[in-house]
């Protein structure tokens, strides 16, 4: 057992997303369920969060209808699904600022958030240029960019320039420039400790959507063996999504289990998990020495 406890936390979920959406050129392929979820970390006297999901009213919403999400439920209700309340977590890692990973910071009233400078700063840009370019605000709600400036007066947003090593112990941040968004980020949780770690784990935001992703569609593409496959939504470019998951794959020396996509309805099948009694899913990714299981 490790110093960290992990759980995938599902609050809501699209029923049928296009597959083309997760996985790059996957064109006419049908639809699949996509998850929203966030994760849970707790351990070494910190319960932290890797984003924090949306709130369904007010702009949040219009997005979540738009994207025909259903079964939304608060954190307040996903969090006791574990014996928590959102006042408990001290630390969320924003792993990018599209509105289902970055609009609820008024949740966690205790938390200081950390996100990467470039991605709030880029995405104040963005706002900036005139509507004929407002593609790349299609997952953005400008009032989550606004309240996530709020927390800088606040002084509860850390605003991280590249990677940053032990934000809490044993826990890293990433960059991926110009991949997905901007200034998206990945978390490895080195769950043993060390800087050379034995025992690490990926979470990697949506520069992961689904394990095909990272092993490719389908057991064995070809003689080569896997293949990445970015994801179908890059601000930035595929390519940088591949060189970022060239780099996660070499923190868990490739071994793709470790890497965690947060919007995988197969991770059902890689851990214990359950649905509760809302519906949704939680999964237990590992637990802590004296943790108590949540799923069992």
């Amino acid at each position: 057992m490790g110093n960290y406890s992990i759980w995938i936390l599902e609050y809501s979920f699209v029923k049928d997303y296009h597959k083309s959406g997760v996985l790059y050129g996957a064109h006419n392929q049908g639809y699949v369920k996509l998850p929203y979820c966030y994760a849970l970390i707790k351990g070494e006297d910190h319960i932290a969060m890797v984003d924090v999901g949306y709130n369904d009213k007010d702009y949040g919403k219009v997005l979540g209808d738009r994207f025909a999400v259903e079964n939304w439920r608060s954190p307040e209700a996903v969090l006791a699904g574990v014996g928590l309340s959102p006042a408990d977590v001290d630390t969320v890692f924003v792993t990018h600022a599209h509105f289902d990973h970055f609009g609820n910071v008024e949740a966690f009233p205790k938390a200081t958030f950390y996100i990467q400078e470039r991605e709030i700063a880029k995405w104040t840009w963005a706002m900036s240029l005139p509507d004929r370019m407002r593609w790349m605000m299609t997952a953005v709600d400008p009032g989550d960019i606004v309240r996530g400036l709020d927390l800088a007066r606040q002084r509860r947003l850390v605003t991280v320039d590249g990677a940053q090593s032990d934000v809490l112990p044993g826990i890293d941040l990433h960059p991926a420039f110009d991949s997905h968004t901007f200034g998206s980020m990945w978390v490895t949780v080195r769950n043993d400790g060390k800087s050379a770690s034995t025992d690490s784990w990926v979470l990697a935001g949506d520069l992961v959507y689904v394990f095909d992703n990272v092993e490719g569609p389908g057991a064995a593409v070809d003689a080569a063996g896997p293949i990445y496959v970015p994801v179908g939504l890059a601000v930035g470019s595929q390519t940088n999504l591949v060189l970022a998951t060239e780099e996660m794959m070499k923190q868990v020396d490739y071994d793709s289990h470790r890497i965690i996509p947060v919007h995988e309805e197969r991770l059902r099948d890689r851990f214990p998990s359950r649905i509760t009694a809302d519906g949704l899913r939680i999964t237990e990714v590992c637990l802590a020495e004296g943790e108590t299981s949540k799923v069992a």
